[in-house]
């Protein structure tokens, strides 16, 4: 019996891309480039199993392809507003994720640029390496603290509860939090956290905001002028969930104008994409979309893709199908 064909649309750590071999007749994109709609729709055409990333625009126009030989998306990712979910269903095809094992990576990150951006950290090394810095002074760069601090959630779940954890246990932390699915009252009672019960109380009393809410037509620009300016002016936002959940003109204004104090961002509306308006602003830090960019957390995205496919083409259910 022959082996399905899968195409993987971007390199992956070379231990699952063996693994992969061992098992597929699998085909790389070798010089690793952002595949083109028209190489996606290619990719749907001739293969059993297409395995893209959050980089990939598997849209309505993509999924037209025929004819459609593809039967499952394993998405290397725990997000999916790359994926056109009801185009993806009417095509017939399963659709699965990364859930989970990526949570503690991407809340370290989190963590990072609420740090990072608090303390001036990265100004601080551009000031260093820049030959600028002349010595230890009272009043030099001087930052925020966030040791006692107040950290509001926008979205409470996993990766959030992680980074709550952190703050809180950590950093002493006060946690306010927001979502329509809060989670279980064990964990709000473990970090004794706070229901704030709207988005605009959270902006409110947080001295350090961050997001974890998913992307797509729901929370496009949940965060726009209005609600950046409802922010402390003392606060800042942290961003790692979805770029397109902030509006990149307005939070690029309300930094200028210091409506808010800074800004800590791994991920970016229209991403790679940058605009250029950040680039100007020493109150934010700019960060290459490194969420799960550790190799261990990379190889456990890519065996739980594999083990989704292995029971899809087993004829099982896929633990982590999300269409």
């Amino acid at each position: 019996m022959s082996k399905p064909k899968v195409i993987v649309t971007r390199r992956w750590p070379e231990v699952v891309e063996n693994r992969l071999q061992e098992l597929y007749d699998v085909q790389f994109n070798r010089d690793d480039h952002p595949m083109s709609a028209a190489e996606l729709q290619g990719a749907l055409r001739s293969a059993d199993a297409v395995l893209p990333t959050v980089t990939d625009p598997i849209n309505a126009e993509v999924l037209r392809a025929e004819p459609l030989r593809c039967k499952i998306l394993g998405n290397f990712g725990v997000g999916f507003n790359h994926i056109d979910i009801d185009a993806a269903k009417a095509r017939g095809l399963v659709v699965t994720n990364t859930p989970e094992v990526l949570t503690d990576c991407t809340a370290d990150i989190a963590m990072l640029l609420m740090l990072a951006v608090a303390r001036r950290g990265m100004e601080g090394d551009r000031h260093v390496r820049q030959g600028e810095w002349t010595g230890w002074r009272p009043t030099h760069m001087m930052g925020r603290k966030v040791t006692g601090k107040t950290l509001g959630l926008i979205g409470m779940g996993r990766i959030a509860q992680a980074m709550a954890r952190k703050a809180h246990h950590g950093f002493n932390m006060k946690i306010v939090f927001t979502d329509p699915y809060p989670p279980p009252q064990t964990v709000i009672d473990e970090l004794q956290a706070e229901n704030a019960g709207s988005i605009e109380a959270v902006l409110k009393h947080a001295d350090f905001v961050s997001l974890h809410c998913p992307g797509g037509k729901e929370t496009y620009h949940l965060l726009n002028a209005e609600r950046l300016a409802m922010m402390k002016p003392t606060a800042c936002l942290i961003n790692s969930a979805r770029g397109d959940v902030v509006d990149n003109q307005a939070l690029i204004e309300a930094l200028r104008k210091g409506t808010i104090a800074g800004a800590g961002l791994d991920v970016f509306e229209g991403e790679p994409r940058l605009d250029p308006g950040f680039l100007e602003l020493e109150n934010a830090v700019l960060l290459p979309h490194l969420g799960s960019a550790t190799l261990e957390t990379r190889i456990a995205m890519g065996n739980r893709v594999l083990d989704n496919i292995e029971a899809f083409f087993n004829g099982r259910a896929p633990r982590d199908r999300i269409a």
